[in-house]
């Protein structure tokens, strides 16, 4: 069956004014590509400050611009991603980062291990582009 995909840029009429976007997101999210309502990611001028910037997604759940569409802060971008990739590599009961990470649910735990095996093939080379990325960062603040 042929789909034909709609080109989804970024809207740049809303309050969050994107410089930097991702169009298309919707045909690259994980292992919900191709079926889901995240339409574009992008880093610009947040919509709470204009001194401020922030990442956001740009979820269009219904034809429209939701305004669920996530804002956030780049540190806790960041830090949300430690956080993943600690919970992949962590030691039990030790916290592997300076975020002081703790688990919280320890029954549950397992959850989030199956999920990351079940999801592995979409995860890892998130993860591997990831560290490429803080690789050439590292170096490039290294000169």
């Amino acid at each position: 069956m042929n789909i034909k995909k709609i080109n989804m840029t970024v809207p740049t009429n809303l309050n969050h004014k994107p410089i930097i976007a991702i169009d298309n997101y919707d045909r690259i999210d994980g292992q919900y590509a191709n079926d889901t309502d995240a339409m574009a990611l992008s880093i610009g001028v947040a919509q709470w400050d204009e001194n401020d910037i922030s990442a956001k997604v740009f979820r269009q759940p219904n034809g429209r611009w939701s305004p669920q569409s996530e804002e956030l802060p780049p540190h806790r971008v960041i830090d949300l991603c430690t956080l993943i990739i600690a919970s992949f590599i962590r030691n039990e009961g030790l916290p592997i980062t300076n975020l002081n990470e703790a688990v919280i649910d320890d029954e549950n735990l397992h959850r989030i291990e199956e999920y990351y095996q079940r999801n592995r093939e979409v995860l890892l080379p998130k993860i591997q582009e990831l560290g490429r990325i803080i690789n050439l960062f590292n170096q490039s603040i290294t000169n």
